[in-house]
């Protein structure tokens, strides 16, 4: 009797010292400091060759225990590359779920409808995903965009707007790369099959939503506005789009005077005849479906009304008119704003 006391005695010691082992193993905070720490895990490396890299930075105790626990826990495949980040505050537990989700630093960046090719690389350089030099040579680099079978000048308009997470470490080109990939998942199907029966092209599509993400205020007006430009185009009439006369000139939002109408630019649409060389923004889905969904209409013109909206017409008489009361509205909105 005296023999089983002992031995479950025994028994419950080695559990004790078992669960002492795995809570140590586990729970306790890694050796890691008051200062946070970033392990860089490179394409293809497995969970045991990721463990040998935190254990270089002193971050583990026990590394086969901690492999161990990836082969109970599935998780002997490779792991994903990236910058990953162990706190003062993490358990070992915690920097293996952080692996198992591959939980790596990521910059989040949100591309809206109507930027330009400018505004992006600010906007990519700011959250540190790349360089403006690197933005600046990869969007215009024949070989890069002969890479996503891009014929346009260059990556204008293919940027597609959304909100991404990159992350840290990525190759600009990988980077960009994710950004066209969304661009065309949207262009697939019924958006590739509408151009293909109007003979549009991708870049020609592009290029005329990127015009129709400029000029529209409201959704209900897009396919609109996209018709009187398919009108224009198959009667060869000059689309006259104000925004294009400004593209690489001015800022986009900038006064547009009657000598931007009459500059002399490849995309200035006052000048050149049909649509300019490539797009002049990043358009938005709904300018896109515009563009090869035109709206069943006549009109030839449209003028703002200074409320969002626009006034079209079909002749000219009528276009003329609507002028008039848009430079009348005009006055009379200056006159109130100088009186107050």
């Amino acid at each position: 009797m005296k023999m089983k006391k002992d031995i479950k005695l025994m028994l419950a010691g080695i559990v004790l010292v078992v669960i002492f082992y795995l809570g140590a193993g586990l729970l306790v905070p890694l050796p890691v400091g008051k200062k946070s720490v970033e392990v860089r895990v490179p394409k293809g490396v497995t969970f045991r060759q990721a463990v040998e890299l935190f254990a270089k930075e002193g971050l583990m105790r026990d590394k086969n225990f901690f492999i161990l626990l990836g082969k109970i826990g599935g998780l002997e495949r490779r792991v994903r590359p990236g910058y990953y980040s162990v706190q003062s505050s993490m358990s070992p537990l915690d920097l293996f779920y952080m692996l198992k989700r591959g939980l790596v630093i990521e910059y989040t960046v949100t591309i809206v409808e109507g930027d330009s090719i400018r505004e992006i690389g600010e906007k990519l350089s700011e959250k540190k995903i790349m360089s403006k030099d690197d933005f600046k040579r990869l969007s215009s680099d024949k070989e890069f965009l002969a890479q996503y079978g891009i014929k346009a000048p260059s990556l204008e308009g293919y940027l597609f707007p959304d909100t991404y997470n990159i992350p840290k470490g990525t190759d600009p080109e990988e980077a960009i790369g994710i950004m066209i990939e969304r661009m065309r998942k949207e262009f697939s199907g019924e958006v590739e099959e509408r151009a293909s029966k109007l003979g549009m092209s991708e870049k020609e599509v592009l290029t005329l939503a990127s015009i129709i993400e400029k000029e529209a205020k409201t959704d209900e007006e897009r396919p609109l506005i996209s018709a009187v430009y398919h009108n224009r185009l198959k009667r060869g009439i000059r689309l006259q789009a104000d925004p294009t006369s400004i593209y690489g000139v001015k800022k986009f939002g900038e006064t547009i005077t009657t000598r931007d109408l009459l500059r002399k630019t490849p995309y200035n649409t006052y000048v050149i005849k049909g649509l300019p060389p490539g797009p002049i923004c990043s358009p938005g889905l709904k300018s896109i479906i515009a563009a090869v969904k035109p709206a069943d209409v006549p009109y030839l013109y449209f003028v703002s009304q200074n409320d969002g909206t626009h006034r079209f017409s079909v002749t000219e008489k009528e276009h003329h008119a609507a002028v008039k009361s848009y430079r009348e509205k005009k006055q009379v909105k200056q006159k109130v704003k100088e009186n107050r």
